[in-house]
């Protein structure tokens, strides 16, 4: 049974951080990403890396603060957030793909199969 699991969601003031881990397993994958969704938005791509740990993806947004990193060993995905912004706030979700992505698509929801149950992050201002 294929499991995702977030963990590391909370509160926290603006210009703060907060890491967000994501357990899988089940089965192997080839990319693992995060999306996010905020309320009356869709869900939108934050980041993705590939298993191998080679090829890693951010969206504009979240370049140079938003670092996604991985460890084989945990079989665990991880979300460093930093310089954390209101806009951040969002119900943040991992999801993983039987994909690699040599160019684009990895910004597409439809090339998950697996998601995890969200976890909360808010920043306050």
């Amino acid at each position: 049974q294929v499991q995702l699991v977030e963990s590391g969601g909370g509160l926290v003031q603006a210009g703060g951080s907060l890491r967000l881990s994501c357990a899988a397993s089940g089965r192997t994958f080839s990319t693992l990403g995060w999306f996010r969704q905020a309320p009356g938005k869709a869900r939108e791509f934050v980041a993705a890396i590939s298993w191998s740990g080679e090829s890693t993806y951010y969206a504009d947004s979240v370049k140079g603060r938003f670092t996604i990193s991985r460890d084989i060993r945990k079989n665990t995905v991880y979300l460093q957030m930093n310089s954390l912004k209101p806009e951040d706030t969002a119900v943040y979700y991992c999801a993983a793909s039987t994909r690699t992505f040599n160019s684009g698509g990895y910004y597409y929801t439809s090339e998950y199969v697996y998601w995890g149950q969200g976890t909360q992050v808010t920043v306050s201002s």
